[in-house]
Formats: C-alpha cells, sequence, structure tokens
C-alpha cells in the first residue's frame, strides 16, 4: 500500500443494499468513481458473518432499538443484520456474497489500483461464535456468583459463565464476550485468524487496539486475566502476518493518547482521536497547532479524518463552512486521510452498524463540488511522500487575529502552500515558508478549489508574505515557478 493513502471507508451492508447487489456485483463504474477521486485504498466495514444473538441482544436494548427508529423512521426488525463488530465468524458474510464476492471486489479494486483494508476485532467476539463451545480458555469467565452480582457484566453459555466485552471506563458490551489475551492459545490462534485475513486483503483496521495493551489489561481484568506472557500481544501478532506477508498494513484504532506505544509495537497507522476532537470541540487554531507540533515521524504513522462509522457526521458537526475548513486543514496534513462514505456528499445521518440499511439522504450539492476540487488537488504525489513543515505566521501590534491562521507547506516533486483560517472571523498576517531556494525567481500562486492565481515574488514567498483570510477560507496554493515580473498581491 501507498505510503500515507487516502483511504475510503464503506459501510459495507447498506452500502451494497443501495446498490441492490453483493460484493461480486459491484458495478464498475462505482468502484471506478472512487479511483478516479484518487483514493489509495478502501476500507470494506463490516463483511465478516455477524451474530444473530447478537441481533437479538440490540432489539432487547431500548436505547440501541430506538437509534435504529431515530434514522430510519421506517424501520423494521428486517433492517438488523447485527453488529459489524459482534463477529460470529471471520468469514465473508453469505449474504454480502461470500468469499466469492470478497476475491471479484479485491480483484475490482486491484485493477484500478486500489488496495483493500478490512476488520479484526482483537478483544471480543460474539457469544455465538464457535469458540465459545471449542475453546472457552481463550476467554476471560466467572461464577455463578459473578452472575448474580453484575447480569450487565457476565452472561452464561452453555454452563459457563463468560465475562461481557468492555473498556475499563465503561459498562460492558453486552451482545460480545471477552476474550483473555493474555491466553498463549488466544494468541496463537490469533495469529493464524489474523494469517488468515490477510490471505484475503491488503490490511486490517484494529478495532479499540489499545484494550490488549498489558497494562490495560491488567487494569480492566486484573487476576481474571492471569499473568502476561513475555512478549506482548501486538509485536507477537504482527510479527507472525509479517513474516508471511512483509507490506501488511495495520491500522490501529487508538484512544487516550496511546498512539505511539501502538506505533513501537508495529502499527503503520494509528486514529488521531485528539485531532479530530480539536476540530470537532471547536478549540481553535492554538490546539490544532499543540497537536501538529508532535515529530513529524509519529505524524507520519497518525491516520486523520473529520468522521467515520463512529463519529457523527461532519457535515451534522460543522457548520458549512467551518467544514471546508476543517477538510482543507484535515487532509493537507502528515499521516493517512480517512473520509467516510457519504461524507463528500454531505450526509448527516449517521447509520448504527447493526443496520443493513441506511437512510437516503439529498446531496449537498455545494460541498461535493468542494470536495471533488480539494481531492484534485491533493492527486499530486507530494501529499503522500512529500516533505510537511509549518510555516511561521506573524502578525502585528494591534492585530490579534493571527493566531487564527494556521499554515504549513508540502514539498516533493512539487511544492505546496496550505493557509486556513480556523475561525468565524476576517483573521490576516504574513506567512513564511523559509524556502531559501525561492530567492530571486518569480511565482505563480495558484489555488484551483478557489480558482485564485497569483503572483508574488520568491523572496515574499520566502520571508514573509501578507495573506488575509474570511472566516473559514483558506489557501491552496501550488507553486508554480514563472518568467513572469508582474507582481499582484495576494
Amino acid at each position: 500500500m501507498i505510503a500515507q493513502p487516502f483511504i475510503y471507508e464503506i459501510n459495507t451492508w447498506p452500502w451494497l443494499a443501495e446498490l441492490g447487489t453483493d460484493l461480486a456485483g459491484v458495478p464498475d463504474d462505482v468502484w471506478d468513481s472512487i479511483a478516479d477521486l484518487g483514493f489509495d485504498a478502501v476500507w470494506l466495514m463490516g463483511v465478516w458473518r455477524r451474530s444473530p444473538a447478537g441481533i437479538a441482544r440490540a432489539l432487547d436494548e431500548p436505547a440501541v432499538a430506538q437509534s435504529f427508529q431515530d434514522v430510519l423512521p421506517d424501520f423494521t426488525v428486517d433492517d438488523v443484520a447485527g453488529s459489524a463488530y459482534c463477529i460470529r465468524d471471520y468469514q465473508v458474510d453469505e449474504r454480502l456474497g461470500g468469499t466469492v464476492g470478497l476475491v471479484a471486489a479485491r480483484k475490482s479494486l486491484a485493477e484500478r489500483g486500489l488496495s483493500l483494508i478490512l476488520d479484526f476485532v482483537p478483544n471480543h467476539v460474539a457469544p455465538d461464535h464457535p469458540w465459545i463451545r471449542s475453546n472457552p480458555e481463550y476467554f476471560i469467565t466467572g461464577s455463578v456468583d459473578d452472575l448474580r452480582d453484575d447480569p450487565e457484566s457476565f452472561v452464561e453459555i452453555g454452563g459457563t459463565v463468560f465475562a461481557n466485552g468492555r473498556d475499563p471506563y465503561f459498562p460492558a458490551w453486552r451482545d460480545v464476550v471477552q476474550l483473555n489475551t493474555f491466553s498463549p492459545a488466544l494468541r496463537n490462534q490469533v495469529a493464524q485468524t489474523l494469517l488468515s485475513i490477510a490471505e484475503q486483503c491488503d490490511g486490517v483496521r484494529c478495532d479499540m487496539a489499545m484494550l490488549p495493551l498489558d497494562d490495560v489489561v491488567t487494569r480492566t481484568w486484573g487476576e481474571r486475566a492471569g499473568n502476561p506472557p513475555a512478549d506482548g500481544y501486538w509485536p507477537t501478532a504482527i510479527a507472525a502476518v509479517r513474516r508471511v506477508h512483509p507490506d501488511f498494513v495495520f491500522i490501529a484504532e487508538a484512544y487516550w493518547d496511546l498512539e505511539s506505544r501502538l506505533q513501537e509495537q508495529g502499527f503503520d497507522y494509528c486514529y488521531d482521536k485528539r485531532l479530530y476532537d480539536s476540530y470537532a470541540g471547536h478549540e481553535g487554531a492554538d490546539a490544532v497547532r499543540a497537536r501538529l507540533s508532535a515529530d513529524t515521524d509519529h505524524q507520519r504513522g497518525l491516520i486523520r479524518f473529520l468522521e467515520n462509522h463512529d463519529e457523527p457526521r461532519a457535515a451534522s458537526t460543522f457548520g458549512a463552512d467551518e467544514h471546508k475548513a476543517v477538510a482543507v486543514a484535515t487532509l493537507t496534513g502528515l499521516g493517512a486521510k480517512l473520509i467516510y462514505d457519504g461524507q463528500l456528499s454531505g450526509a448527516v445521518r449517521r447509520v448504527p452498524v447493526h443496520l443493513g440499511r441506511g437512510p437516503v439522504e439529498e446531496v449537498d450539492k455545494d460541498l461535493a463540488e468542494f470536495y471533488l476540487s480539494v481531492l484534485g488537488s491533493l492527486r499530486d504525489p507530494v501529499w503522500r511522500t512529500g516533505d510537511w513543515a509549518p510555516c511561521d505566521i506573524t502578525g502585528w501590534e494591534g492585530n490579534t487575529t493571527s493566531g487564527s491562521l494556521l499554515a504549513w507547506t508540502r514539498r516533493g516533486e512539487s511544492r505546496w502552500l496550505v493557509v486556513v483560517n480556523l475561525s468565524d472571523s476576517t483573521a490576516s498576517g504574513t506567512v513564511a515558508t523559509h524556502w531559501d531556494d525561492l530567492r530571486g525567481s518569480r511565482f505563480r500562486l495558484v489555488d484551483t478549489t478557489r480558482d485564485l492565481d497569483f503572483l508574488r515574488s520568491g523572496d515574499d514567498v520566502c520571508d514573509g508574505m501578507f495573506i488575509e483570510l474570511d472566516p473559514w477560507l483558506w489557501h491552496l496554493f501550488r507553486i508554480d515557478e514563472t518568467e513572469t515580473t508582474t507582481e499582484e498581491r495576494v
């Protein structure tokens, strides 16, 4: 997979329902449309067999059932496919086309230069997963007393009391059963499962990847888990896969500032949830700058997003103008980028991962045209492989608005300058790239996303040029050398 890829996430079940087909029957023009936008990979979220027991549990939870009704006013129980993360078996669900369908989809993607990403859940399985009967030693178990005293956290299956899945900060997930990631037998099985998955795709997104870390397991489960093996869960599993598939990509859903640890344990990319929270929490440019001050090698190993299947839709989180500014800032930084199906058209309803059907929403034509123009500029290879550097932004006495500006460059075979006003007021300042080799030449600064074309001296680009942007506006400049001597003001 290409470095720092642009990844398109698809909620596979409702997406196929809308197309009226299975994985083998996806029309060529649908795959073409994704490739033509410049994506490098597709994440087919939720292809594995889902659990009938999980469906029953979801329908038994009033809040969960209500979330279905909120999204689909005409909801019926037939719309519940089962949670994509209540996995009964790591086989492609027959209702999506089974293994044959996935093979066909992967072939179609490969023909267009697109890699395929699938899911792996390291810490829990469905209560009707085959391991429950065949290998109860894989799980955290409890006692009859545990079941009596805490029926929300334990479940009896076939005469054995199992712990429901959980993290240390929230109540248990009642539709899943907790794996004991300290179990050597489970770890061997995990390696085999991941090897099987790696035969079917090019990378895997690992759900709640921080939960199998030794200290997190101990904090969550204490003596129930026993003692951790000498080698870590992820280093062992990742090494087993890469001995056979050295280029296989591991992506971690990660929280609690554990991204660096997961990178050290072998993950190629980890969610940058803190950056997302800075944007979604409307914390302003200073909070974003703090996140972007991290080591650049670390940032290359992050995956950045405005939404995914766990977060509210970006179009419902940000105002229309703010959405565009945040999108430019997010998509031009370091690291991999994740865009969720529906984001480009302005979808506002987040579909629960249990549903096999989603609502039909009207396309926001203005937002769709914006994303089309931005993704067109981002097809330049420099956004995957080029050097990133922050710019110096300077205000002056009486001007405090420069603090609302974000600015950085990307440099490779081409050069780009990004400036974003992350506020609802006009902001101005001088922006310096410190590209000394530009001195003495003249340049065109071209932003096709806003139909702008300016002429500036290389000295100004290097030392600092005046920038003024209205609320939530941006410059996405490609810098082209020119022989022209006419200068205009940005």
